[in-house]
């Protein structure tokens, strides 16, 4: 690796060098570095300070005390698992600024862009806007106020102050917004990123077949496919999930990160040479957050510019394309948003209906065929560096075809694990009737799914499907509901209901 200029991007957009003596300062510049082209070397944990010590041997006792994920982070969930470990990573607030990651351009960025956005804000104000301590918000701001940047405008309590942006200051926060308009949670950087991936991996993780049994309590799975499943979701890798349509390939994907531990932690944003990559998705992140009662807060102090969630489960269809699977650059914002696959890192990423999307599968296969082996991807940024970033997660692809007809021996090789999913017995198929009639209102009545069998599948030779009878009893419901007539099986509702579903079948 080479060092960098001391004079950061931030820093020149500033009018002033990132270290305050005029020296260079390696570690306050944003360093622009080559990428090695190597699998991303373990990273050496940095010991715990004793405040954590006693908060992780706290939790142990409270774990192995039977509370757990339910007694003591929360309510539990049908399908959590018994034996829920704790969180394992947990980010530590940070005590200063080098600590945190962040120069003081950086911080500066962030707290004039959102003053002059706002107009004015008290010091604990712009603390909770940038996720940081109050004090390292402080001292920045006096540093600030030295440099004529902010004044202070009126007092509030506990020695705190309302700061309001000089013209000097709002002319250095619009040259900062003309950059990045980013004034949200302050950045954590790629390595802090990259050792939490490390602790929170999916090969860490190693689901029993109860585990499995309660991800998928609400399918209708037989034990030769939870046979199947099983090591398939243990390895954390690649999966392929093919078999007719309509029995479940998708239902299926949605529910193996239920089996894994149910949470992690993730950065809202990312800081990459003073450009901004947001990773946090409230459309594809769950956030769950801590409860007071759980003592966390008050034994040690989160870094809040992460944000806990359930492990990511990231579906994509037909729509993806390359461009989904690239860092996608804001030209107007300055913001750059993370593709799918870092999103759904320490999680599952479904590929559903594989062979259909508007990208060539080619296309696909060979811009994951060196991450699906090596666990790592590269990715480009806007200023033209390539960053490495870890390629974690168990990507699952669903497909109505046969893979052998969709990939080469190279790419089916790095998917170690090809699942069909066959069509249900006649006794499985009865016993979804069984289920869904409860659920939408009807009382089952076997003589009438008998006729159905017999009549519309046997004689015919029609293969079951999981999704008919939910289907087909969907179809009956609305006719009762379109006749006024109490929600009834019979023969003859049946009929139209398979008249209509098997029209064009």
């Amino acid at each position: 690796m080479t060092n960098t200029p001391a004079n950061d991007l931030l820093a020149r957009l500033a009018g002033k060098n990132a270290s305050s003596d005029g020296g260079s300062d390696p570690w306050a510049t944003l360093a622009a570095t080559t990428p090695a082209h190597e699998p991303v070397q373990e990273f050496e944990t940095v010991g715990a300070d004793e405040k954590l010590d006693s908060l992780l041997d706290r939790l142990n006792k409270m774990a192995k005390g039977g509370r757990g994920e339910a007694g003591a982070l929360g309510k539990s969930t049908s399908y959590d698992r018994d034996d829920e470990p704790l969180d394992a990573f947990i980010p530590r607030e940070p005590t200063n600024a080098r600590e945190a990651g962040l120069t003081d351009t950086e911080i500066e960025a962030l707290a004039l862009k959102y003053l002059v956005s706002r107009g004015e804000a008290s010091g604990r104000q712009i603390s909770e806007q940038l996720r940081l301590p109050f004090l390292i918000v402080e001292e920045q701001l006096r540093k600030m106020k030295y440099d004529q940047l902010v004044v202070y405008k009126d007092t509030t309590v506990a020695n705190d102050y309302v700061y309001y942006p000089t013209d000097l200051g709002r002319e250095r926060g619009k040259r900062y917004s003309e950059h990045c308009t980013y004034f949200g949670a302050a950045p954590v950087t790629l390595n802090d990123y990259i050792d939490s991936v490390k602790a929170q991996s999916l090969e860490k993780q190693h689901p029993s077949i109860d585990d499995l049994r309660r991800a998928f309590e609400d399918l209708l799975i037989n034990p030769e496919m939870f046979r199947r499943l099983g090591p398939a979701i243990n390895s954390g890798r690649g999966l392929f999930l093919y078999g007719s349509p309509g029995n479940g390939k998708t239902s299926i994907a949605e529910r193996v990160t239920r089996s894994f531990g149910q949470h992690i932690w993730i950065p809202r944003a990312i800081g990459l040479d003073g450009e901004i990559l947001r990773l946090y998705d409230p459309s594809n992140h769950e956030e769950v957050p801590l409860p007071q009662e759980s003592g966390l807060l008050n034994s040690a102090k989160l870094d809040r510019r992460w944000v806990r969630i359930k492990r990511p489960t990231i579906v994509v269809g037909g729509e993806l394309t390359m461009e989904n699977l690239e860092i996608t650059f804001n030209t107007t914002t300055g913001i750059s948003e993370a593709p799918v696959q870092l999103k759904s890192n320490c999680g599952t990423l479904v590929i559903d209906d594989f062979g259909r999307q508007r990208m060539r599968t080619d296309e696909l296969l060979n811009r994951w065929i060196v991450p699906l082996e090596k666990r790592y991807d590269y990715l480009n940024m806007a200023n033209g560096k390539k960053i490495q970033v870890p390629f974690d997660q168990l990507v699952i692809f669903s497909t109505n075809l046969e893979p052998k007809d969709l990939c080469d021996d190279a790419f089916l090789r790095r998917i170690p694990y090809k699942i069909e999913v066959t069509d249900p017995s006649e006794g499985e198929f009865r016993q979804l009737f069984k289920i869904m009639c409860p659920l939408m209102g009807f009382e089952y009545r076997a003589e009438v799914i008998d006729y159905v069998v017999q009549k519309h599948y046997q004689t015919v030779n029609r293969p079951y499907r999981c999704c008919q009878p939910r289907d087909l009893l969907q179809q009956v419901r609305n006719l009762c509901l379109f006749e006024k007539e109490p929600l009834e099986l019979s023969r003859e509702r049946f009929d139209a209901a398979v008249e209509n579903y098997f029209a064009v079948m």
